[in-house]
This record gives C-alpha cells, structure tokens and sequence, in this order.
C-alpha cells in the first residue's frame, strides 16, 4: 500500500506530495521518502543531502534561492513543525511558465510536502512561531552555483500572506531580476 499520493500542480514537474500516516493509539508513523513510490511517478530523486531548517518568527521570509547550472537540484521540502506558505518560482530557460510561481501552505497538520524540481528557485514565509522544516536535495549545495532572486521582485510578483517581519541580509540583499536573466539551461 502506497504511503505517499502525488498531485501535479500548474507548472509542469512541480509536485504536492502528500504523506498518509498511520495511526494508532501511540501515535503515528509518516513515511517521509520512498525512492520506489518516487520513482512509480517517474520522478528520481537521489538524496544528496538533507538539511534542518528551524525559523523562530512568523512572518520570516527565506529565499528565494536557486543554484546555477550544472550545479541545479531538486528539493523535497517538508514542514515538521508549524506552518508554511512554500514558494516555487519556475526559472527554466524556455518553460511555457517561465517565472510564474506556485505556493503551498505546507504544515505538520496537513501532511503535504513539495517536491520541486530543477530549475526552480525556492523560498517560503512562515505562518506561525516555531516553524521546523526538512528538505531533501538531489545535489549537495555548492556556494560558487548559488543564486538567489529578492523575495519582493516585482517581475516574479509573489503575494506574501503576511507581512514580511524578519530576512536575512543575504536575502534582502538579493537582486530583482533584469532582461538580462533568461532562466536556466539544465
């Protein structure tokens, strides 16, 4: 019996993984990755790395990043704690969504996680206090590929749902995109 379920979204390649615990009078098990279920979806995802991330404030916006070519990865990204709205912006070179972005409020409630693939660039604000997050990356970080776009980009347009209350110097130091950026090549 499969423990994981798989929505696409409306950017190719960009998935809503949604995680079936089974409950008892213990508590639960969550299965979190499956290479075999990935792969019924034609997805490969080898983990590279795996990364913690806990974020104290609401409101705190992280990213958006992304790695250059040939350095790019796909990331799962899990919320274990707390409440998220997820950003993936898609930043391939000739997609027919080329800069259009996609979010999903991901939580320890609802189970889901996003799987996004290659070529995008990922950031994400948090909904509440005390948010923990697990991502799987397909490639380990390289900090000469890394990439990243200003969260407030008019030419990207995310709507945050709240205020932004806390970012990184390195991400509010981040550039808006020019005509010059004409995406990734993978």
């Amino acid at each position: 019996m499969s423990r994981l379920t798989f929505h696409p979204t409306p950017l190719a390649g960009l998935m809503i993984v949604e995680r079936v615990p089974i409950a008892d009078e213990r508590g639960y098990l969550e299965r979190l990755f499956c290479a075999s279920e990935f792969a019924s979806q034609q997805v490969q995802l080898p983990v590279a790395q795996a990364n913690r991330i806990v974020t104290t404030c609401k409101g705190t916006v992280r990213g958006i990043h992304f790695q250059y070519p040939p350095h790019t990865d796909a990331k799962l990204v899990s919320c274990l704690a707390g409440k998220i709205f997820d950003v993936a912006v898609d930043l391939r070179r000739g997609s027919p969504t080329f800069l259009r972005w996609h979010a999903e409020e991901l939580s320890s409630e609802n189970h889901k996680s996003l799987l996004i693939p290659a070529g995008f660039a990922h950031g994400l604000q948090t909904l509440e206090h005390g948010c923990e997050l697990l991502y799987f990356h397909s490639a380990a970080y390289a900090a000469d590929a890394e990439g990243g776009i200003h969260p407030s980009d008019p030419k990207v347009g995310i709507r945050w749902p709240l205020p932004i209350s806390e970012m990184s110097v390195r991400d509010r130091g981040h550039p808006a995109l020019t005509g010059k950026f004409t995406g990734l090549t993978l």
